[in-house]
């Protein structure tokens, strides 16, 4: 029934068991940082910039995740009505600052695709910045937000009718599509405005499961066969509605994400068809 997901009907008990014992996305997240070393991914974006091809941490991490979620289908679900699905697509939805220099910014949604490579990544995320940044110019959710706002007289029981539809699978593919909380990740790179990463919450409202910041470069400790060595690390706060996947499949997956990072070579290869999920 549901326009942008497919009900998940085989699956351990427990999963199906859980959405009724935690009913809020915000009840059931779980906190991590993983510090992404920087030189793998230094020493290749600089390779690739001798070879005339731009490419930018964020296209990287964006790559290694969509490779993460063709061998991990588990993060790319949601919990609606107590019910498990499975995103139709993968929406990446991020926050872009507006030019102007007074805090302005707006949030839309970029789709990654089984035939994506690091390449087509950072092609779509220059055009969905160039985009999103242009002055004066709106997209899709700014122009129903300001719709909304002149409507401020029946504002409560028009959002509380579309987080109903939302709930039943009746919200109509047009707000879907606008719509930056209904996406399969969040991400915001707050090193763009030289803040430290946080954990930021998954929203209750919509189908987002996993939300990602990256922070500022830091120094993090690491044993050595010499002693105390310091690697110079990305950190990314991860926040993860804990009732599409255990622990386990989580830490496995997260895993292959950094092995990802740290052999970038890997994401300039599209999946072969028929591989993914």
């Amino acid at each position: 029934m549901r326009k942008d997901g497919t009900r998940v009907r085989h699956e351990d008990p427990m999963y199906f068991l859980i959405p009724h014992f935690l009913t809020k996305r915000y009840d059931a997240m779980n906190m991590i940082t993983l510090d992404i070393p920087e030189e793998p991914m230094r020493v290749y974006m600089n390779r690739k910039r001798q070879e005339g091809r731009s490419v930018s941490h964020l296209a990287l991490i964006l790559t290694a995740y969509l490779r993460t979620v063709e061998e991990f289908p588990a993060l790319n679900r949601f919990i609606m009505g107590r019910k498990i699905f499975q995103h139709n697509d993968l929406a990446v939805s991020m926050v872009v600052l507006k030019p102007g220099g007074n805090g302005e910014d707006t949030m839309s949604k970029i789709y990654l695709d089984s035939s994506d490579d690091v390449f087509s990544v950072q092609e779509k995320v220059t055009s969905y910045i160039r985009t999103n940044r242009q002055t004066g110019e709106a997209n899709g959710l700014d122009r129903i937000m300001r719709v909304f706002v002149r409507m401020s007289g029946l504002l409560t029981i028009l959002i509380g009718f579309i987080r109903l539809l939302d709930r039943l699978g009746l919200l109509p593919k047009a707000l879907i599509d606008v719509s930056p909380f209904h996406a399969s990740l969040l991400v915001s790179n707050l090193a763009s405005i030289r803040t430290n990463h946080i954990y930021h919450h998954v929203y209750e409202f919509g189908t987002t499961s996993i939300a990602i910041t990256m922070g500022n470069m830091r120094e993090v400790p690491r044993r050595g066969r010499d002693g105390i060595v310091f690697d110079r690390c990305i950190p990314l706060g991860v926040v993860m509605d804990e009732r599409i996947a255990n622990g386990h499949y989580m830490a496995l997956a997260f895993a292959k994400f950094k092995k990802y990072l740290r052999e970038p070579e890997l994401l300039e290869a599209g999946m072969p068809a028929g591989k993914a999920p």
